[in-house]
């Protein structure tokens, strides 16, 4: 776990360096800095995610690359839904609500159509992976 904790403080330097323009490992990706506030600790924990536009919100999937728990990002905003979302050069703040039921299973459906490889994230687990609206 250590090379993907290098490897994100990396993608959040080369961001803010960038403040989101291209360039870096995240060229082919749309890509977002949410910060969170610890569950447990309290500590404001910055995670890079990659996002989806949709109307006046961003979708981010709580996939973990498909392993069988769900990322400590999740967890956090389960806890405490008020984050601060870095987009471009935006900072804004915003509440994180997880998409349930048919609202998540259509959302779901349209991100695989966009993006084929997150039905492959789904196969490696048997968790659902969660679907996270963030609102303004």
């Amino acid at each position: 776990m250590q090379d993907q904790h290098a490897y994100n403080r990396q993608l959040i330097e080369a961001f803010r360096a960038n403040r989101g323009k291209s360039g870096g490992p995240s060229v082919a990706r749309p890509l977002l800095l949410l910060t969170t506030t610890g569950a447990k600790s309290g500590q404001a924990r910055t995670s890079p995610l990659m996002y989806i536009p949709d109307g006046d919100q961003l979708l981010v999937l709580a996939s973990n690359y498909g392993a069988p728990k769900h990322p400590d990002w999740y967890h956090n905003l389960l806890v405490h839904p008020n984050v601060t979302v870095e987009v471009g050069s935006e900072t804004y703040h915003a509440i994180a609500v997880p998409l349930m039921g048919i609202e998540r299973e259509q959302t779901w459906a349209r991100m695989v159509e966009h993006y084929p490889s997150f039905a492959e994230l789904q196969t490696k687990t048997s968790r659902q992976i969660p679907i996270v609206a963030l609102k303004r």
